[in-house]
């Protein structure tokens, strides 16, 4: 069944806008389209990641949520050890709890934002 819509772009709640379209940048090596205080984006010119300033914004964590988990992001990679390696030289930070560390690790972004990197397929 055809659907009635396209996604135009995702857009992610951050105390800090600018910082996570850099992490992000860097992490998929997409181009900072948009950096300002309240507003920041990041695209491959096809799809874009939007983050907006959310003031008194408080990030989920993982895996014990100070607030409600409301999505995450997952990214195939072709190694975990190194893309965990780049990740976290990037800023983000790695939980002690990982449920299937040989296939997936869920990482924090420097906004506290759970992602997951992905081996490969």
């Amino acid at each position: 069944m055809p659907g009635f819509a396209t996604l135009a772009m995702i857009n992610l709640d951050a105390a800090d806008p600018a910082a996570l379209a850099a992490f992000y940048s860097q992490v998929l090596g997409w181009e900072v389209l948009h950096s300002a205080e309240e507003y920041a984006m990041i695209g491959d010119g096809s799809t874009s990641i939007g983050f907006g300033r959310l003031p008194g914004y408080s990030a989920p964590g993982w895996p014990q949520e100070t607030a409600p988990k409301r999505f995450h992001l997952d990214f195939y990679v072709d190694d975990l050890d190194k893309a965990e390696e780049q990740a976290l030289a990037l800023g983000a930070s790695k939980p002690a709890e990982q449920p299937n560390p040989e296939r997936w690790r869920v990482l924090l972004d420097p906004g506290g934002h759970p992602f997951d990197i992905c081996l490969r397929s």
